[in-house]
């Protein structure tokens, strides 16, 4: 009875985990969107990374000020959704790694238009407060060969990626 109750709390954590992750990683597009500058870096450890196509952030204030940013603020103005899909998630004691999509919708005269569409590769800790990323890595879905080895990495076993 002791061992089936042990593996009941176990499956249950890892559910719980990989819970806790997953509304980490989707809560990302409504803070940015809604310009939470504070909220969004407190998804990230205080020298967390995140590395975007075209800049770097270590540390939260780094990411606060992404988000306070004018371009940043100008999306927001014009009409903006970080659409980002449901992860891969995959937890190993205190760490984990997840693996999605995210899509930046943006307003135009137009319509609504995609304008990138991005690999994205989570690493996070188990803290005493929760799960936070410690690190966050984009790279467009472009051609470019390090977008889907960027989302490969994850699943270890796989095949590589063959042209």
């Amino acid at each position: 009875m002791n061992d089936r109750l042990a593996a009941l709390e176990s499956r249950v954590r890892a559910l719980e985990d990989e819970r806790a992750i997953t509304r980490l990683i989707l809560s990302y597009g409504p803070l940015v969107d809604s310009g939470r500058a504070a909220e969004v870096a407190a998804l990230w450890s205080e020298d967390g990374v995140y590395d975007v196509d075209e800049i770097m952030m270590t540390g939260r204030p780094e990411i606060e000020a992404m988000v306070r940013s004018t371009p940043h603020q100008r999306w927001i103005a014009g009409g903006c959704a970080h659409v980002v899909g449901p992860p891969h998630v995959t937890v190993t004691g205190d760490t984990a790694t997840a693996v999605g999509y995210t899509m930046m919708i943006v307003n135009t005269p137009d319509g609504f238009t995609l304008r990138r569409a991005t690999a994205n590769h989570w690493t996070l800790a188990r803290t005493e407060s929760g799960w936070t990323a410690t690190n966050r890595t984009n790279r467009v879905l472009d051609g470019r060969e390090e977008s889907p080895d960027l989302l490969a990495s994850h699943f270890p076993r796989a095949a590589p990626h063959v042209p």
